[in-house]
């Protein structure tokens, strides 16, 4: 059977028809308008206001841009050099370096940051069951000289707590974007670091490599000295030759074993600093040695306005550009009305058998406004340390764009002139061989002392490890463009809330605002 309520009841009262509490009607009006965000909405930069973007770069104006873009540089950029003990230690160190596993839970970390923010966009909701027992006594101050006895009471409480803020000027909304960009900023500046390490250990390795080659051309040195020191010694036992050639073939014999150390202890810090950057323990850490000789291949430059869509410190500005943005609406929204919704639903009984019965229900539902009238300038404050926060991004954003164009063209200007170096030094060493070459003959004929044969020798071993220093710089000079290119990071081989990078607005501060 049914129960049936008078108007008396709370509840008839409740269903009685055409009474729309008052304060309901009121929140819906705020609802009405719950869609409006104060401060200026983040508008992408575009193209052209940071620097001046030439169509071509100052030191290889004669290059051909790469065309299409399926040409570029890919992710693993080291597969361009066709080492496979260097793509072995690269995928070492981008899986077990331990500051990029760092790197990597700090992005979790602005993540998860910004996950809480987005929390505040949905009520809360809480169950927080109570009970307590308690004895009155008969001298209670408000009922004086009464014949009641003290009495006990037990209430049980089983509520549901619900809090809402209403995001009437969007301060919730921007809080959330603003800790979205950050951790947007954080993943592009793991990629940097990402590209930091596998550029380091790139030019560590050929460093090492030209190392190798110059302890080869160091040790023939040394077999052909010990040579040369036998013939003298012979030469001044017959009477042919004089003790001072035998001191300048031991002087020639013992600088080439002190300059093979010193290559030695080179090699071995190299080594140690790949090992290093592969998070492995360097004494247990060995890379073989080879006499293979590089040379730096093509790289696909691309044109400059390209630059802001690979390199991920600069999406790393621009991220945080966007972020410094939603702070000031967040600063704005601080002059504006609070709106939170708060209700409370649940069963109060005194007695157990009957806390979850229809008679023991309560409830309560309200909204409460908060109304800043005076902070002694305190919301002002804000709202200018927000826009002065945003200039100084904008600027570290144009200085970050200016940096990353200058390290292009100083690695292309290297490039280039590396390579006319190392033609010249390879003319200057095939010249020093044959005039070494023509040193020997005379001295075989007696028309020269072994003087000279020693000055053509020392200039030989001079050329060729400078030659080999050259092309090992050529070698570093190709990462380190390849690292101010971006590498393979750019903006369609991230995660698709990542946005690509731009240069600045014109505009310091956006000015538009709802």
């Amino acid at each position: 059977m049914a129960k049936v309520f008078g108007p008396d009841h709370p509840r008839g009262r409740a269903r009685r028809p055409g009474r729309l509490p008052v304060w309901l009607a009121w929140a819906g009006g705020w609802l009405a308008v719950a869609g409006c965000a104060v401060g200026p909405d983040y508008q992408r930069p575009k193209v052209a206001e940071v620097a001046e973007v030439t169509p071509e770069w100052k030191a290889v104006s004669h290059w051909k841009p790469a065309q299409p873009r399926d040409t570029e540089i890919k992710p693993a950029f080291w597969e361009v050099f066709r080492d496979d003990t260097l793509s072995g230690l690269e995928q070492t160190a981008s899986t077990n370096n331990p500051d990029l596993r760092a790197a990597f839970e700090r992005v979790e970390q602005a993540r998860a940051v910004a996950r809480i923010s987005k929390a505040d966009l949905f009520p809360t909701l809480s169950l927080d069951p109570n009970g307590n027992r308690t004895l009155f006594t008969k001298n209670r101050p408000e009922q004086p000289n009464s014949l009641v006895l003290g009495y006990q009471t037990t209430t049980l409480n089983v509520p549901f707590d619900l809090s809402y803020e209403i995001d009437l000027w969007g301060r919730v909304r921007r809080s959330f974007h603003s800790a979205r960009e950050l951790a947007q900023a954080g993943e592009a500046e793991r990629q940097t670091l990402l590209l930091s390490l596998q550029a380091d250990l790139a030019q560590n390795y050929f460093t090492l490599r030209s190392v190798d080659l110059n302890r080869r051309v160091v040790a023939e040195a040394i077999v052909l000295r010990e040579k040369n020191l036998k013939l003298i010694q012979s030469l001044h036992e017959g009477g042919a030759g004089t003790a001072l050639e035998v001191a300048q073939a031991q002087t020639e014999l013992a600088s080439a074993q002190a300059d093979l150390v010193g290559l030695e202890l080179r090699r071995t810090q190299l080594e140690n600093a790949i090992g290093l950057l592969c998070g492995r323990q360097v004494s247990r850490f060995h890379i073989e040695e080879t006499s293979r000789t590089y040379r730096p291949p093509s790289i696909p430059v691309g044109l400059p306005a390209d630059l802001i869509e690979r390199r991920p410190d600069v999406a790393q500005a621009e991220r945080t550009l966007a972020s410094a943005n939603e702070a000031i609406g967040v600063a704005k929204a601080a002059f504006f009305p609070t709106v939170r919704l708060t209700g409370s639903a649940g069963f109060e009984s005194g007695e157990v058998k009957d806390l979850f019965s229809w008679e023991s229900a309560v409830w309560s539902l309200g909204p409460s406004v908060s109304l800043p009238l005076f902070a002694g300038g305190r919301n002002r404050a804000g709202v200018a340390r927000a826009e002065s926060a945003y200039r100084e991004v904008v600027e570290r954003y144009r200085g970050q764009v200016l940096i990353a164009f200058r390290e292009v063209e100083d690695s292309l200007a290297g490039l280039r002139l590396l390579g006319d170096q190392f033609d010249a030094q390879i003319r200057a060493l095939e010249a020093a061989k044959k005039a070494s070459e023509l040193s020997r003959i005379r001295f075989k004929e007696g028309l020269v002392s072994y003087f000279e044969v020693v000055l053509a020798d020392r200039a030989v071993l001079d050329n060729e490890i400078t030659a080999y220093g050259i092309n090992g710089q050529r070698m570093v000079n190709t990462v380190q463009l390849i690292k101010a290119l971006g590498g393979g990071w750019r903006a369609g081989a991230t995660p698709a809330q990542f946005s690509s990078a731009a240069p600045v607005p014109a505009s310091p501060v956006p000015s538009s605002a709802k």
